[in-house]
Parts: C-alpha cells; sequence; structure tokens
C-alpha cells in the first residue's frame, strides 16, 4: 500500500491526473436489482482509498451510514498498518448501510462504476498502488453477487470503458478502520490528498447524478 507522500502534495496539486473523476461515466443502469426489502441493508465496496469513496457514498440519498476499513483478506482481523505491508490481502473498503426503499443495490454499483472509481485500473486508484487498492465487490447475500456478478458482464459487454472492467468479486469480512480514516473527508478538506483526489471525485457525482444526491 503506497500513499501519497505530503512531500510531492504541491506538484500534483499543479497537476491534472486521469484518475481524477472530473466528470461521471456515462454507463447503463443495471439491467438486475435486489428486491426491496424492509429495513437497512448493507453493501462492501472497495475501489481505491476509502476517504474518497466514503466521501461520495456520504452524499447519496437513501444512504443512512458509510463506515471506512478493511474487506476479504487472511487474517481475521485489520489494522492500517497491517494492511498497508500489502500481505494480508485486505482492501481498502466502505461498508454502506443504506435504505432499499430509497436507494437500490443496483444504484450503489452504478455510482461505484460511474464516479467513485476506475474499475479499469488493476491494484491502483490515483497516485495509490497495491492490492489493498483493488477494484472489488463483497456482496453480502447470494442476490447481491448475482447482480454484481452480471453488471459487470453487462458493462464489459457495451464497451462502458476503453478497457475491460478488472473489479472482483469476493468474499471475506469487513473491519472498521481506525477512528482517525473514519469521515477523512469532511474532517479535513483543506488536507492536500482530499483536495486534489476527492473534492473532484464528490463533485463529479454531484453534477452526474443531481437527482441522487442530498
Amino acid at each position: 500500500m503506497t500513499r501519497i507522500p505530503l512531500l510531492l502534495a504541491p506538484f500534483l496539486l499543479a497537476g491534472c491526473g486521469q484518475a481524477v473523476a472530473e466528470r461521471a461515466v456515462p454507463i447503463p443502469a443495471s439491467r438486475t436489482d435486489v428486491p426491496a426489502a424492509a429495513g437497512q441493508q448493507v453493501a462492501v465496496l472497495a475501489g481505491g482509498c476509502f476517504w474518497g469513496m466514503e466521501a461520495v457514498f456520504e452524499n447519496l440519498k437513501g444512504v443512512r451510514a458509510v463506515t471506512a476499513g478493511y474487506a476479504g483478506g487472511t487474517r481475521a482481523t485489520a489494522t492500517y498498518d497491517a494492511v498497508s505491508t500489502e500481505r494480508t490481502r485486505h482492501a481498502e473498503a466502505i461498508r454502506i448501510t443504506y435504505d432499499p426503499r430509497v436507494v437500490s443495490y443496483a444504484t450503489l454499483l452504478r455510482v461505484y462504476f460511474s464516479v467513485a472509481h476506475d474499475p479499469t485500473q488493476l491494484n491502483r486508484q490515483g497516485p495509490d498502488t497495491g492490492p489493498s487498492y483493488r477494484s472489488a465487490i463483497f456482496p453480502q447475500s447470494p442476490q447481491q453477487r448475482a447482480v454484481a456478478t452480471a453488471y459487470i458482464a453487462q458493462l464489459n459487454a457495451a464497451r462502458a470503458y476503453p478497457a475491460r472492467l478488472v473489479t472482483t468479486v469476493e468474499g471475506g469480512a469487513f473491519f472498521p478502520a481506525e477512528a482517525y480514516h473514519q469521515d477523512f473527508f469532511r474532517k479535513n478538506p483543506s488536507h492536500p490528498y482530499i483536495v486534489r483526489w476527492d473534492k473532484p471525485k464528490v463533485a463529479a457525482f454531484r453534477a452526474g447524478f443531481p437527482k441522487l444526491a442530498v
């Protein structure tokens, strides 16, 4: 896991990388969805640094809570220091608690693929590299697994991106990250990483999905 050094922040702020989500990618909606059920549901998604992922979904109507953390992996626990070694196979991820009567699982996936990250990047997002930054979905039910798998195939068949999606559908537990990682975007709006990589992503979501934004 390689995080951008703060010493490089001025150079990155002056540049313009393709990984910055300046606009939502226009992709079709999923043809399938998880049937709406009573009560809140949970989705777990990984797509690079969890700071920006968390920020995007906190702006989505129907989302009740977003927790930054780690998913998958080969160990029964996860910490930032351990995951940073790239030896545990965990991915930085977010756990989304949502109301399916307001926002569906398929809609979460559409935002995820369109603007929350670049699903064609293998083991990296923006300046961050390593398997912990991979694009991965961790279904919480057989229905979620079926919808996620079908949507990946649909987007590849539609050639929605210039390259094939590398997103994997995996199993494994979710472990909440340390307290200082939670709500990092909201608590640190002037942080160089947030300004360079995550504010454009949130702006792209709000511009691309105005009816879904809170």
